[in-house]
């Protein structure tokens, strides 16, 4: 009896053990990560309306799978970046007008490449998929985007834009979305 305590004792402290060694930097820990971001209407007076939610979860090293629960949108295909800022205020940059969600800051782009290319591109890493909203305002959508974590979007914000994102900047720049419509703040 005393041996057999002994050894299931031993075996489980060496699966303990194993388990701690894995050789994966801990990305494997981060699998299943997730956070929810509530998403509110947003003009230049402030947030406004809550339009839904947006789940943002860990399925495989890089990849990030992006749920959506939205309503009340205009139909259509959006724009949908992760913005550098979690603030979705208004702000003037010209000092003179005030635009929706500006507090949110440009685009996530660590590498500070400049450029919008698209999800998994070499543009900015918080180009999402177009969010396209059905004729009754809703969005409700599944999406993987690959080269994104949940660890990179906490303290950021998410931004749906008025137009659609051609992930270029031609004609116009940042995929020609244009104004900020509905925001959320990534915690």
């Amino acid at each position: 009896m005393k041996k057999t305590l002994f050894l299931a004792f031993v075996l489980a402290g060496l699966m303990a053990f194993a388990a701690g060694c894995s050789n994966d930097t801990g990305l494997q820990a981060e699998k299943g990560s997730y956070v929810t971001s509530d998403v509110y209407f947003v003009d230049a007076q402030g947030a406004g309306a809550r339009v839904g939610s947006i789940t943002f979860m860990n399925v495989q090293d890089d990849m990030l799978e992006i749920k959506t629960d939205l309503k009340g949108l205009p139909p259509g295909k959006h724009g949908m970046h992760i913005h550098e800022v979690a603030d979705c205020g208004p702000k003037s940059l010209d000092g003179k007008t005030t635009g929706p969600a500006l507090a949110a800051g440009g685009h996530y782009d660590p590498a500070h490449t400049g450029k919008h290319m698209g999800p998994g591109g070499q543009g900015h890493r918080g180009d999402l998929p177009v969010l396209t909203v059905a004729a009754d305002g809703t969005a409700k959508i599944v999406t993987v985007v690959p080269g994104l974590r949940v660890s990179e979007l906490k303290d950021r914000s998410v931004i749906i834009h008025a137009g659609a994102d051609n992930y270029s900047d031609q004609p116009q720049a940042l995929g020609g979305g244009g104004a900020r419509i509905a925001c959320g703040v990534i915690k």
